[in-house]
């Protein structure tokens, strides 16, 4: 479980499907807890216009074998800034993949995207249920109000 980007200089992957997420091993096996991403400035394209759509993203997932690498994690998150796909697409796929790669307890996203042609547009996907006992805390994110 050799980090491939930890320590290295890394560039950022042409699109999500050449991205390589790295995973480390969990530092409190057999705890239950909550790790939380905040990606503020989260870019993808409109498939149908080229242009380009922003959100917030919010990852929380309570860890199992491994930790997800932080640096290989934005590198991916970056690569979705030439990648044309639906904010649907965006916000489930990367929860997708980050869990069927990981295996973490439990992972859920929130895609809380900023309006195009007046309309936001907030997506959310979890694995499951969290898991009893998990201090869960909100997202953070208020509803469109010109956010910021």
């Amino acid at each position: 479980m050799t980090p491939t980007h930890l320590g290295q200089t890394s560039t950022l992957p042409a699109t999500p499907e050449e991205a390589i997420l790295d995973y480390v091993p969990n530092p409190r096996r057999g705890q239950t807890y909550l790790v939380r991403f905040a990606v503020p400035e989260f870019t993808s394209l409109c498939p149908v216009t080229g242009q380009p759509d922003f959100a917030h993203l919010v990852i929380d997932y309570v860890p199992g074998e491994t930790i997800v690498e932080s640096k290989s994690l934005k590198l991916f998150l970056g690569s979705f800034r030439n990648h044309a796909a639906f904010h649907e697409d965006c916000t489930v796929g990367i929860g997708m993949r980050l869990f069927d790669e990981m295996e973490p307890a439990w992972l859920r996203i929130g895609g809380y995207w900023y309006p195009r042609g007046g309309i936001p547009i907030d997506v959310f996907w979890q694995s499951s249920a969290p898991p009893a006992g998990l201090w869960l805390p909100d997202q953070g994110v208020s509803a469109y109000r010109g956010r910021g």
